[in-house]
């Protein structure tokens, strides 16, 4: 009997250092999210920024591992991700 997939989260925070930083990540986190929302697999994905301005949340739920690494290497990829690249990510993955 095979395993049922097991769904993979994503959370933690994007750390920006300076408001420019913020204003990277508010510049193309619209056009991020609707791409990772229309990927095949992808549960949920929510970015909000939190009571400090430099801090934004991030959770992600996707259907199964092969969902969630699709997202990755797409993201890898991305104007988002180049744009971003240099902004501190403290994330934690769990299935």
């Amino acid at each position: 009997m095979d395993k049922p997939e097991t769904q993979v989260r994503l959370s933690g925070l994007l750390r920006c250092a300076t408001v420019d930083e913020v204003e990277i990540v508010k510049t193309h986190l619209p056009d991020h999210i609707r791409l990772t929302k229309a990927e095949p697999g992808c549960l949920s994905f929510e970015v909000s920024q939190t009571e400090n301005p430099l801090l934004w949340c991030v959770e992600e739920v996707f259907s199964d591992r092969a969902a969630f690494d699709f997202h990755q290497q797409r993201t890898r990829a991305s104007e988002w991700f180049t744009a971003t690249s240099m902004i501190q990510r403290d994330y934690v993955v769990t299935e």
